[in-house]
């Protein structure tokens, strides 16, 4: 991690090749547009090792290539309890990811763990749909989720004081 990083964050799915990188892919996006990647370190984990290795679901990379978005160079990994250590948000992209996060969330980094759809403005949903077993829409659906999450998180580290502009 940069010495200049002041933040770091976690985006977590079941298998790391759909939702954790395309979120990882959309906020960092975010992130060097707004002139912060100094400040920012990003980075993407599943709760199952499955795919451990391997890269984003072509579906998705092709979803998010349209907007001018290259997932390519990520690689799938499991995420662990020494996360929690690394972190300074562990996101969830649904119920199911959050309840593993907690069962090895170690004591006193409870208020690490937040679901990602907290953050956006205007969506109700609680969860980001894994689009895996559906067609391409479902990857399309998951962008729009994921920008407007993305959009909110990067505000409210910037309210809260947590990043700053160069």
């Amino acid at each position: 991690m940069n010495t200049q990083t002041s933040i770091s964050v976690l985006f977590v799915c079941m298998g790391n090749i759909c939702r954790s990188p395309t979120a990882e892919g959309v906020f960092r996006q975010k992130v060097i547009d707004a002139g912060l990647e100094q400040k920012i370190h990003i980075d993407s984990a599943g709760t199952i090792a499955y795919h451990v290795g391997h890269p984003p679901d072509q579906r998705a990379q092709k979803a998010a290539m349209k907007r001018g978005i290259d997932l390519g160079p990520q690689r799938a990994r499991k995420v662990s309890s020494a996360d929690f250590e690394q972190f300074d948000f562990i996101i969830a992209m649904d119920s199911d990811n959050h309840y593993e996060l907690a069962a090895i969330c170690p004591s006193g980094h409870e208020h690490k763990l937040h679901m990602f759809m907290q953050f956006a403005q205007n969506n109700r949903a609680t969860d980001v749909p894994d689009p895996y077993y559906g067609g391409s829409h479902g990857f399309e659906a998951v962008l729009d989720m994921v920008e407007e999450a993305a959009e909110g998180l990067l505000a409210h580290l910037k309210e809260r004081d947590l990043v700053s502009g160069q």
